[in-house]
């Protein structure tokens, strides 16, 4: 019953087609009403919930199909590509998208940690770079009672951070927890090299001022963030520079504005390594893409 609640609320106010920025902070809703094949994008660290029918996101070649059944945690800075391919006016996505604020997740994770009795250790066990988690009842009514807020902007004001704070620690403790506390709790080393590298991406990083930042030796460093990210540092890189150039020339940058703010000071190098990732020159994508934008 609580599903059929959010879903009526998000319907109640969003009736069109569109995304829209509510008065809670960083919580966004979406309506999509027309299939839109998977186009390059960065993941922000977000949560998306599903009300009604499906999503794709896929990393390095794997793809993540989830409906109303689960929700999809992104706990990293991840370039991925995204689509609603399945998505009508008869059978519209959708949804909400909450933004994870990390200083409220790594505060959370530490006092979850210290309650069980110390820092757990997750030995053995691979990350996951994107989780998908069945809905369980703490993180229906945490996402309930967040949305609810919409209705009254008292209580928003007032409550707004708990409710948050609420559905933040729902996501902690249900099937995705693991992911989650492996990127916001101690020894969090590859998520904060992947933040610093979203800040410097035109600047040439190296892999070795990637395993420097978090202490690391280099072959180390390697072995982890492949192990987090399915990808290797130098594809990681690739991948977070040519997604982000390809949103830049879809939102209106020209080919070259994109390629130097992603950090290629080479035209010809940057149409290389694009036509090899999507199979079409800069140009050829600027004539014929339209991104589907902010669907996280």
């Amino acid at each position: 019953m609580s599903k059929d609640q959010i879903k009526a609320l998000i319907e109640r106010h969003l009736p069109e087609a569109g995304l829209v920025d509510t008065a809670l902070k960083g919580v966004q809703l979406f309506r999509v009403t027309e299939a839109m094949p998977c186009v390059p994008a960065v993941y922000e660290p977000t949560v998306v919930a599903i009300l009604g029918g499906t999503k794709e996101a896929v990393l390095d070649g794997n793809h993540h199909v989830y409906g109303s059944d689960q929700y999809l945690l992104c706990p990293m800075t991840l370039p991925v590509e995204a689509g609603t391919p399945q998505a009508s006016e008869e059978t519209p996505l959708i949804g909400v998208v909450i933004t994870l604020e990390p200083r409220m997740m790594r505060a959370l994770t530490l006092d979850i940690e210290t309650a069980a009795g110390g820092i757990k250790q997750f030995l053995g066990v691979a990350p996951s770079a994107l989780a998908l988690a069945n809905w369980d009842a703490g993180f229906t009514q945490a996402l309930l009672r967040l949305l609810q807020l919409l209705d009254t902007p008292v209580d928003l004001e007032v409550l707004g951070v708990g409710r948050l704070r609420e559905l933040y620690y729902a996501v902690l403790m249900g099937e995705a927890g693991a992911a989650a506390r492996r990127s916001f709790g101690v020894g969090n080393e590859i998520a904060r090299t992947i933040d610093y590298l979203a800040n410097h991406l035109n600047e040439q990083v190296t892999i070795d001022d990637m395993a420097d930042h978090v202490g690391m030796s280099r072959a180390v460093f390697h072995r982890r963030f492949k192990e987090a990210t399915t990808m290797s540092p130098i594809q990681f890189v690739k991948s977070m520079r040519l997604n982000n150039a390809a949103m830049k020339i879809a939102e209106g940058k020209t080919v070259s504005e994109a390629a130097w703010d992603v950090g290629y000071h080479s035209a010809s190098q940057f149409s290389r390594e694009f036509k090899r990732m999507y199979g079409q020159s800069p140009r050829q994508w600027s004539n014929g893409q339209q991104l589907a934008t902010g669907l996280a």
